[in-house]
């Protein structure tokens, strides 16, 4: 399988607003296909605080909103109801780190419990898991995030969890080329060889 050209756009997008190349998220916007910016689009942006703060999310919301907005929310995209995001935090956690997921939630409790809740009740229940973007998807736009941030134990365990979410081997690859220029070449260089050393099945 490989990637679709709205995939590459995502990444691009995903990964200037992360990084705050903000020309490059501008351009993006600018060169939206037909029927974008989407939902899609909107989760992604979402997801930005994960990889590189509030104050860096924020910023993106009022570059794209300068650049003509991200467009207005389906009824359905909101979270109005109370939800078990420990449960559904924890069955995703799980579903990336399989056979990890006891040994990183215990790395994480050992820095701080609260920490450990927030990863798995936030980052994971209330983000990663909200329905308009596949997890599939979501864990492309993490690896290209960690491989720019140059996070290497973090991008193995989401490049891991891209192929365990639905990602092919090809489409992993391909992530890493589609937003190649916007990443340091030996950050770059790193990533790929990572991703070459990972079990295809």
């Amino acid at each position: 399988m490989r990637l679709a050209e709205a995939d590459r756009r995502l990444l691009r997008l995903f990964l200037a607003c992360v990084l705050g190349r903000w020309d490059e998220a501008r351009r993006q916007r600018y060169e939206a296909g037909p029927g974008e910016p989407d939902r899609r689009w909107r989760e992604a942006v979402l997801q930005v605080h994960l990889f590189a703060g509030v104050p860096r999310q924020v910023e993106a919301c009022a570059v794209l909103e300068a650049a003509g907005g991200l467009g207005k929310p389906d009824a359905d995209e909101t979270e109005s109801a109370v939800l078990d995001l420990g449960s559904r935090g924890r069955a995703l956690f799980e579903r990336i780190y399989q056979q990890d997921s006891a040994a990183v939630r215990a790395m994480l409790e050992r820095a701080h419990p609260d920490f450990a809740r927030w990863v798995e009740q936030h980052a994971y229940g209330r983000v990663l898991s909200r329905s308009g973007l596949p997890a599939d998807r979501r864990e492309l736009l993490a690896v290209v995030a960690l491989a720019a941030l140059g996070q290497e134990r973090q991008l193995a365990s989401h490049a891991r969890g891209s192929l365990r979410c639905g990602a092919s081997p090809a489409e992993l690859s391909e992530a890493l080329d589609a937003v190649a220029d916007l990443i340091e070449p030996g950050r770059l260089e790193d990533a790929r060889r990572l991703v070459a050393r990972l079990p295809t099945s």
